[in-house]
């Protein structure tokens, strides 16, 4: 079974627009105080950050994820997938030749599916 917080990371991740912390805790049924901790663990984490915002006037906050989820296709030039996921390198980009070179691939191809 999943953590509570890294359910609520995933729901809050699903919704680029945010969620209201007053609707997240019936959305993981759970009590507004125990959601209350999830979300100060997040925001502590650095995962998502919290802004104040009034609805009906009452106020409460509107929730974002800093991170979105990786989509498997942007790892991939046509077969190759990014060098960087296995490299334990500290590089800089524009010096990194496997880096550069994937980064061509992916112009070639992208300009071939075109």
């Amino acid at each position: 079974m999943p953590e509570p917080e890294d359910e609520a990371f995933t729901l809050i991740q699903s919704k680029p627009e945010g969620v209201l912390q007053s609707e997240l805790w019936k959305e993981l049924g759970v009590d507004s105080r125990k959601c209350s901790r999830i979300v100060k663990k997040l925001e502590e984490s650095g995962l998502i950050g919290r802004e104040e915002f009034k609805k009906d006037g009452i106020k409460t906050y509107l929730l974002r994820a800093l991170r979105q989820p990786v989509h498997p296709e942007n790892l991939l030039a046509g077969d190759e997938l990014i060098p960087c996921i296995a490299c334990d390198l500290e590089c800089v980009v524009q010096e990194c030749h496997p880096l550069m070179d994937w980064m061509y691939q992916l112009v070639i191809v992208g300009n071939t599916n075109q």
